[in-house]
């Protein structure tokens, strides 16, 4: 249960500070003139949005784990573990073929204001975090407390996190190549997810 709750930890920690979803919000804003407090609230609802998508396909998943683990006994001591190993190659592999999904800044500039802001809110609803997915189904199999933890914890996390990198950004109080950290978080969560599979199949 452990590896399970601090791998979830990691991977919202990972995934509020991942640029794509926010850095967007912050050009479209200095573009369009919005104020930190404008671009702040909009991002707070573009995030909300995301999360919202991620949780309710979280929440599905887990009584899906929840359920299988009444049905079949090694579920949570190999089958669980197993689907975060792979989850994690999956992203290792999908870094080295360059695939990454993110927030497609130059489509949504070419909108009006208020088409803008739906348009950033429609595409993070679309654009559910899969990294945190399989934590959920894990957290099924050891009942909903913990799954009801790990929804809250990455809930105020990755709006949290959003809010803070927006800050941060908008007023140049860091420098950083945004464009190589997005590019090199699908290998931080590949090994996240690996590791804790690992983790779990001797502590469970």
């Amino acid at each position: 249960m452990y590896s399970i709750i601090i791998g979830s930890l990691l991977i919202s920690l990972l995934h509020a500070v991942i640029p794509n979803h926010w850095l967007p919000i912050v050009a479209i804003g200095k573009e369009e003139g919005w104020n930190l407090a404008k671009t702040s609230r909009i991002t707070f609802i573009a995030g909300t949005s995301h999360v919202v998508s991620t949780l309710i396909i979280g929440l599905l998943l887990g009584m899906i784990g929840s359920k299988l683990t009444a049905q079949i006994e090694d579920f949570s001591r190999i089958i669980g573990p197993s689907i975060l190993v792979l989850m994690g190659l999956y992203f290792l592999r999908q870094h080295y073929i360059h695939h990454h999904f993110h927030l497609q800044q130059d489509q949504v500039r070419k909108k009006g204001k208020t088409a803008i802001i739906m348009a950033l809110v429609t595409a993070m609803f679309l654009s559910p975090c899969m990294e945190i997915e399989a934590y959920f189904l894990l957290a099924g199999s050891k009942g909903w407390h913990v799954m009801s933890g790990i929804a809250l914890m990455y809930s105020v996390i990755s709006i949290a996190g959003m809010l803070l990198w927006v800050r941060i950004v908008y007023k140049r109080m860091l420098h950083l190549n945004w464009h190589k950290w997005a590019h090199n978080t699908g290998i931080i969560t590949g090994l996240v997810l690996i590791a804790t599979g690992i983790v779990s199949f001797f502590i469970n």
